[in-house]
């Protein structure tokens, strides 16, 4: 099938001829798969996508990428060089937004009617550039006139602060490995104006709603009109999706007295809360009495809690969104006294005593469902940070641990290994990752581990040139390459890997030099108002230039910071991984899947005992992770009891103050901004929220360990083995398939 269409785009001129070609030829083959169909349906709604580029991806869920993989070869092309043409849509930033993608991917690849729900944003998060060491916001433009979006004639009116606009609804195919498809939906404004941003800034008048809607996502909020603006940016992209559900309930013969049983609304995180006080209002609209109203929105809407992090379950002044929405107001307030009429615990209220509404409270109490995304997660959500709700609800809480495509995170980004999995176990995995665990007994002998790390080898090789060619950085394909790539934040704990590297530099001054050298690399971007996390990047780069700028040890030692890091980057860096970098502290990473697909692809876990290491640890038993650091009990009672104290660890241990001190050395103050750096110093030495003293010591121990274990090539592929092979329980298609059996329930 397609024979023909693919020889004839695989034979054209120029490298854009044959993306444009193979652009659309992607589009019609899935038109002519169909659409998902059934009686009830999930609408997934989430602020990000972060979907990556669709080309190689949709082609390889199609079933026709080997055929224009070996066309493009016989033209003397590669896909490699076709994928370079496509732009990434700039809809996400880190694990909320993969997930998304990957969750979306799943429902199509089961058969499942869902689409997901989120905004077109046309600037995205930001281009993130390196000036003398610093991070540097610039906007991203993704939107080409030829691309995978779709215009629909699907618009809705909604109320903004008192003035209506009309929306556009743009589509993008998401396409199901051997399925049919579904949708990604997308609302927008025509009025928006990208000219109205500052050139090479992100910077924009706040105020202008119609012009300024869709331009970022997550716009700086750090003053009072940035923070109207995502309440607007939420009530649009909810006041969309609920007058989208209801229409297609109605076509498809609902009363809506049954919404229920047409559709399920999965909240990604809180932001699309206000879905619940906008679908009662547009029902009451309808005529339906207030209480039915509630009790059918109750029965349609599950939530799902991402963080335990207090600036990630939002709490919004009521003012504001008296400002934004006061369409909502009066319904809001009917929910909070429902609550307050059935229970007297100020802590569950959704209005709390300093007139703030409390987002997750909506989501708990009025839907039927509320998951975390790890064992460990959900169990401190039961167990502390929303105890007092599982005591109401205990049968609403439940888990569904994360997942990843296998799809993208194996099939696409890495052929090599995925082709001698096939090899060794046929191709059943692609669809049941479960057979994946017949690849640690078919591949268990000595040519086969070799062949493993050979595998590994190229994609160190692939990943060198890649970087070279992109950045002009050049790196050792046979150093160990220790990668912590994620959203930039303290919890996450990229200035302990930095203190880390502080400790090898004074090794290796001193004569203590690695058998094997090593190459560390992060890639990661930081919010443009969060400056401690801004300068932990600051640190890092000027890590790298004093370490390059040392011949006594540059050759041992390499320090990488990956500018921009996005999914195409992902999918270069990690098959080439060696230790996958997860050492968040402990309690704080709710799950986590970067780790899955560091595992999947044949990387070591170097990691707290936290979010889905948990349960990465349990698959693949102590051999085959190495673990540090306070637990998460631990932690907990530290903070319950405030006795953490950063100082004593610093004052108290002199090899700790040791490294933290080189932060404001002559040498760092050479090649970096005194005033940043000075700022971070403090922040560990007087503050250290996210207790990275605590764990350094540990950390750096079990660190080195895992470089000596390394020199030992047999058994460090036997780990790499054991991890593939436990991958499949990490498949977002079991997540997916949990979702519905435990929550969604579609048919």
């Amino acid at each position: 099938m397609y024979e023909n269409e693919i020889e004839s785009i695989a034979s054209k001129g120029s490298n854009e001829e044959i993306y444009s070609g193979l652009l659309q030829l992607a589009k019609d083959a899935a038109a002519g798969k169909g659409r998902i169909q059934g009686k009830k349906k999930v609408y997934y709604i989430s602020a990000e996508f972060l979907i990556g580029k669709l080309l190689s991806n949709n082609l390889i869920n199609l079933g026709i990428y080997d055929q224009v993989a070996d066309a493009l070869k016989r033209h003397g092309k590669s896909m490699a060089e076709i994928e370079e043409i496509e732009k990434e849509p700039s809809l996400g930033n880190g694990g909320l937004g993969r997930l998304a993608a990957c969750f979306l991917d799943s429902i199509a690849t089961l058969g499942l009617p869902g689409d997901g729900v989120g905004l077109n944003y046309h600037l995205g998060l930001f281009q993130q550039k390196f000036t003398e060491n610093l991070q540097q916001e610039v906007p991203n433009p993704w939107i080409e006139d030829q691309s995978w979006l779709r215009r629909t004639d699907v618009s809705y009116p909604v109320l903004l602060g008192g003035k209506t606009v009309q929306s556009v609804m743009y589509e993008i195919d998401v396409t199901g490995y051997d399925n049919q498809c579904n949708t990604l939906k997308l609302f927008d404004l025509d009025t928006v104006d990208d000219s109205i941003v500052h050139e090479g800034s992100i910077y924009f008048d706040k105020e202008n709603v119609a012009k300024n809607l869709t331009l970022f996502l997550y716009p700086d909020d750090s003053d009072y009109q940035g923070q109207l603006l995502r309440i607007y940016q939420q009530y649009f992209m909810v006041s969309n999706a609920a007058q989208l559900i209801i229409d297609e309930a109605l076509a498809k013969g609902s009363n809506l007295y049954d919404l229920p049983d047409y559709a399920v609304i999965q909240i990604n995180d809180t932001h699309p809360t206000m879905v619940i006080p906008e679908m009662i209002r547009l029902l009451v609209k309808r005529g339906i009495e207030m209480d039915d109203a509630i009790g059918i929105v109750s029965r349609m809407c599950a939530y799902t809690n991402h963080t335990i992090l207090a600036e990630a379950l939002e709490k919004w002044p009521l003012w504001f969104l008296d400002r934004v929405v006061p369409q909502l107001i009066p319904i809001i307030k009917m929910l909070d006294v429902k609550v307050r009429e059935k229970y007297q615990d100020e802590r569950v209220y959704i209005i709390d005593k300093d007139e703030r509404v409390h987002m997750a409270h909506i989501d708990i109490h009025y839907g039927y469902s509320v998951n975390g995304v790890a064992a460990l997660h959900t169990q401190i959500l039961e167990d502390s940070e929303l105890k007092h709700f599982k005591d109401i609800y205990p049968d609403k809480f439940n888990n569904k641990t994360n997942g990843i495509t296998f799809r993208r995170w194996l099939l696409h980004c890495n052929h090599e290994l995925s082709a001698f999995i096939s090899e060794k176990i046929g191709e059943g995995y692609k669809k049941d990752a479960g057979e994946l665990e017949k690849f640690i007994s078919a591949a268990d002998n000595a040519a086969d581990l070799e062949k493993l790390l050979s595998i590994k080898k190229e994609k160190k090789i692939q990943f060198k040139e890649y970087l070279k060619n992109k950045e002009g950085i050049d790196i050792r394909e046979d150093a160990i390459f220790d990668v912590q790539v994620k959203r930039l934040h303290e919890y996450k704990r990229q200035q302990m890997n930095a203190l880390y590297i502080i400790y090898k530099y004074m090794q290796i001054k001193a004569g203590n030099k690695p058998k094997t050298p090593i190459t560390m690399i992060f890639g990661a971007k930081a919010a443009p108002a969060y400056t401690i996390a801004k300068d932990i990047i600051h640190l890092i780069l000027c890590l790298s230039e004093v370490i390059r700028n040392d011949p006594e040890v540059s050759p041992y030692l390499q320090v990488v910071m990956l500018e921009n890091y996005n999914v195409t980057y992902a999918e270069k860096v990690i098959p080439a991984a060696d230790v996958s970098e997860q050492i968040s502290l402990a309690s704080k990473e709710a799950s986590g899947t970067g780790n899955m697909k560091f595992m999947l692809n044949g990387a070591v876990t170097l990691g707290t005992e936290d979010g889905a290491n948990v349960e990465i640890h349990q698959f693949v038993g102590d051999d085959n992770i190495y673990i540090f650091g306070a637990s998460s009990d631990e932690v907990i009672q530290h903070y319950d009891k405030g006795d953490y104290c950063s100082e004593r660890f610093y004052d108290g241990d002199k090899e700790i103050s040791k490294l933290v001190d080189f932060i404001i050395s002559k040498e760092m103050f050479a090649v970096g901004n005194k005033k940043c750096l000075i700022r971070l110093y403090m922040e560990l030495v007087t503050k250290d929220w996210f207790m990275t003293l605590l764990d350094i010591k540990d950390y750096i121990q079990v660190k080195e360990k895992v470089f000596a274990d390394y020199e030992d090539r047999s058994a460090w592929a036997r780990k790499m083995l054991v991890n593939i092979g436990k991958a499949g329980f990490f498949s977002s298609d079991r997540t997916i398939a949990q979702y519905n059996e435990d929550i969604w329930k579609l048919s």
